[in-house]
C-alpha cells in the first residue's frame, strides 16, 4: 500500500456532454427553412409540369378563347406529322456532326496545351473565352461574317476571285455554319473539363511509361486516353444533351431556314405554338422530345455505371 503522501490523487472522468434530443418543435422549426425553396419548386417547376401535361391535352390556342379536352389526339398527330420526323432528323444530324468534333477536337487542344505548348495562358484565353460570350453577341459576330454583300467571309473570297457563299441562305450549307459557329463558341467547355482531367493524372504514371520506352504517341493511347474515360464519357453525355437541345443560334441565325433546312425539334416546337399558335399541340411534342432526351440520358448512364464498373 502506498502512504498517504505518495499515493497519487484519483482522477475524475469528465462527465460527458448529454445527447441532445430532437424535440419535434425543433424539427417542425427546422422545417420553415425550406418552405422558400419548396415555394420556389413548386411555382417555377412542379406547377408548369403539371400546366404543361394539361395542355397537352387540350387544343388550346392563341387564335382563341375555345378550349377543349382532346386526350391523346396531339400526341398521335405528332408521332403521324412527317414535319416532326424531318426535325428531328435534323437535330440528330447537328448533334451527330456537332459532337465528335467537340468532343475529339476539345481533347486534341487540351493535350496539346498540358503537354507543353508555348504560351499555356494565352490558348486557354483564346479557346475559352468565346464560352464565356452570350448567345446573342455570337449569332451577332457570326451573323457580320456570314453576310452576303458586307460580310468578312464573303469579301476576303471576293478578294481572292473566288465566288461568294450564301452561308446562311443556301439550304445544303446553312446547318454547317450553324455547326461551325457552335464549334467556335461551346469548345471551350469540353476544352477545360479534358485539361483538367489530363492535369490530374500523376506524373509518375508518364515517367513509368516513359522508362518503359514508350513515345510521345505511345504514352497517349496507353495512359492518357484510358485515364481520361470518366471525363470523356462525361462530356459525351453533356455534349449529346446541349446538342440535342440546340435552338438559340439556329433561332437567331436562320429561324430554322432556308425551306427547313435547319428546323430543330425546338425550332419546331415554337413555330406550331408561336406562329401557328397552338399551344396544345406544341406542349404535346415538347413531352415526347422530353422522353426521348430522358430516354437517351438513362441509357448513357447505364453505359456509365458499366464503363465505371469495369475499370
Amino acid at each position: 500500500m502506498c502512504s498517504m503522501d505518495s499515493c497519487p490523487a484519483p482522477t475524475r472522468r469528465p462527465e460527458e456532454a448529454p445527447m441532445r434530443r430532437h424535440t419535434p418543435a425543433a424539427s417542425r422549426g427546422a422545417l420553415w427553412f425550406a418552405v422558400p425553396y419548396a415555394i420556389s419548386f413548386a411555382l417555377f417547376l412542379l406547377w408548369p409540369i403539371v400546366y404543361g401535361l394539361w395542355m397537352s391535352i387540350t387544343d388550346q390556342s392563341l387564335a382563341t378563347t375555345r378550349l377543349n379536352i382532346i386526350g391523346l389526339d396531339n400526341y398521335i398527330e405528332a408521332l403521324g406529322d412527317p414535319e416532326l420526323w424531318r426535325a428531328l432528323w435534323t437535330t440528330v444530324v447537328f448533334t451527330v456532326v456537332s459532337s465528335v468534333p467537340l468532343v475529339a477536337l476539345a481533347l486534341l487542344l487540351a493535350y496539346l496545351v498540358a503537354t507543353g505548348l508555348p504560351g499555356q495562358w494565352l490558348w486557354r484565353l483564346s479557346f475559352f473565352a468565346p464560352y464565356l460570350l452570350p448567345v446573342s453577341v455570337v449569332t451577332g459576330i457570326w451573323g457580320m461574317l456570314y453576310a452576303n454583300d458586307f460580310g468578312l467571309i464573303n469579301g476576303l473570297l471576293a478578294r481572292v476571285g473566288a465566288e461568294q457563299i450564301p452561308w446562311l441562305s443556301d439550304k445544303s450549307i446553312a446547318l454547317w455554319a450553324i455547326v461551325l459557329v457552335t464549334l467556335w463558341w461551346t469548345i471551350g467547355f469540353n476544352f477545360l473539363l479534358y485539361l483538367t482531367g489530363i492535369q490530374a493524372i500523376p506524373e509518375h504514371v508518364y515517367e513509368a511509361a516513359q522508362i518503359d520506352g514508350a513515345g510521345p504517341f505511345r504514352r497517349l493511347w496507353s495512359v492518357t486516353l484510358p485515364m481520361l474515360r470518366p471525363t470523356t464519357i462525361l462530356i459525351i453525355l453533356l455534349q449529346l444533351l446541349a446538342s440535342m437541345k440546340v435552338f438559340d443560334q439556329v433561332f437567331l441565325l436562320t429561324a430554322g431556314g432556308p425551306e427547313g433546312s435547319t428546323r430543330v425539334v425546338l425550332q419546331y416546337i415554337y413555330d406550331v405554338g408561336f406562329s401557328g399558335y397552338r399551344l396544345g399541340y406544341s406542349a404535346a411534342v415538347s413531352y415526347l422530345f422530353f422522353a426521348l432526351i430522358v430516354l437517351i440520358s438513362l441509357v448513357q448512364v447505364a453505359l456509365m455505371r458499366r464503363t465505371s464498373k469495369e475499370a
